[in-house]
């Protein structure tokens, strides 16, 4: 399997961001990482593992950024207001450096992103906020309210930043109609502690008519790796 270490210093975030991709060819996948979660964690709790295949046939490829929840939501040594610039910097950066360095190495006109846990925020975030970008999304037991992060504080920027809060009011044609063009999936279990989460988001997506998949898995699994190793098997093997 082709696998390739790249490091670069980023303009938006004024730090060095690290990466690992997978593969040679095929649908691009964007992944981002779960809670504080670093660039490679998809290898290491052995999703690559579970792709291999479809990677190794070039029909998967698949991008592992670094993220800086640390340095935003996570980040209780500062403001609030700071946790959001942080986040929007971290937008910045995959909309200007890493999307632009995934269409030279993948021209394809298709992007899926996914993530796990808070990497299925990310990946719900980014794809609500610019659909003309992304074809597929997939969650696996995302977490979606960014409220518990912000101490009380709120501004237009959190608001557009929680998919909870700004999906209801969307009204906007142009949005509405890429949403319904998505592929989008959201995975979870009956003993995650996400699904209340994905089950408001569906019937969000349900109110605004827009086609998903609310994909609850009823066998007892929990909010963990192994529920997402079989969830990564059957949305992307």
């Amino acid at each position: 399997m082709n696998r390739e270490y790249h490091k670069g210093y980023s303009t938006e975030l004024h730090r060095e961001m690290e990466m690992l991709i997978f593969g040679y060819a095929g649908a691009p996948l964007l992944v981002f990482p779960t809670s504080m979660g670093r660039f490679f964690e998809y290898e290491d709790r052995g999703m690559i593992g579970v792709l291999a295949a479809k990677i190794g046939r070039g029909e998967l490829q698949v991008f592992c950024p670094d993220a800086v929840d640390t340095e935003s939501w996570y980040n209780n040594g500062v403001h609030p207001r700071l946790r959001v610039l942080r986040h929007l910097q971290y937008e910045r950066y995959i909309l200007h450096e890493l999307l632009p360095f995934m269409r030279w190495k993948n021209p394809s006109p298709q992007l899926a992103v996914t993530g796990c846990s808070f990497g299925g925020y990310h990946a719900v975030n980014f794809s609500f906020k610019h659909p003309d970008l992304v074809s597929h999304c997939v969650s696996m037991s995302g977490a979606f309210d960014i409220h518990k992060f912000l101490d009380g504080y709120y501004d237009d920027d959190c608001y557009f930043n929680c998919p909870q809060d700004f999906l209801p009011n969307m009204n906007d044609e142009w949005f509405l109609t890429r949403y319904r063009r998505m592929q989008i999936v959201l995975g979870s279990a009956d003993w995650d502690m996400c699904l209340d989460s994905n089950v408001k988001l569906s019937a969000i997506l349900h109110g605004k008519g827009v086609p998903h998949w609310l994909d609850v898995w009823g066998d007892n699994s929990r909010h963990d790796w192994p529920l997402w190793l079989k969830m990564a098997g059957k949305y992307f093997g």
